[in-house]
């Protein structure tokens, strides 16, 4: 159960409703309140700008679908954010990860990863994650991979859901009813 009350999408303030429009007329769709959204929905001017933000981070950088969701997955494992694994860690796997990769990654592990972009996007999420830091080793390679533009955006997706999984924690978002648990205890 969430640490916040809930919020009726019918019956919403004047700039919670703003915050939801914005939300739903974005590349999300009718996603409604629920993971960080209904976070943000208490606190619509930091909402309006996280979901821009990250509607940006998430649809409109040059990486591929299956280089953002491992990075996205890393950082949810690190975290134990259970509605950021639960809902990203089947994206991955239809973006075409390997499902024992995020596997082993939502059990720490470091997965196998045949693609050098793959390992290069988990290498980076993790080292941030572990040391705060890259290697120089692990920045070198990732930069000739990916190029300055794309490592700068890879980095940022990285940052926004640390953002999100330190708000689903702190605030205890439940998953849906759809979603698989995937840190019981």
């Amino acid at each position: 159960m969430s640490r916040l009350s809930a919020l009726d999408e019918k019956n919403l303030a004047p700039d919670a409703q703003l915050f939801l429009d914005a939300l739903q007329s974005g590349p999300r769709g009718k996603i409604g309140l629920i993971g960080p959204f209904g976070v943000w929905a208490h606190a619509p001017t930091i909402g309006l700008a996280a979901q821009a933000f990250g509607g940006v981070a998430r649809f409109k950088t040059s990486l591929p679908e299956r280089v953002k969701e491992i990075a996205i997955c890393t950082v949810g494992a690190h975290y134990k954010a259970k509605f950021e694994f639960a809902a990203h860690g089947p994206m991955a796997i239809a973006a075409g990860v390997p499902a024992t990769a995020v596997d082993a990654i939502r059990l720490g592990k470091d997965p196998i990863l045949t693609e050098p972009a793959d390992r290069a996007s988990y290498r980076v999420a993790r080292e941030l994650m572990l040391e705060r830091r890259v290697s120089d080793a692990t920045f070198a390679d990732a930069k000739a991979r990916f190029g300055e533009t794309a490592l700068v955006e890879l980095v940022t997706i990285i940052g926004y859901y640390c953002m999100i999984s330190l708000t689903l924690n702190a605030f205890e978002v439940p998953l849906t009813a759809r979603m698989t648990d995937p840190f019981p205890g």
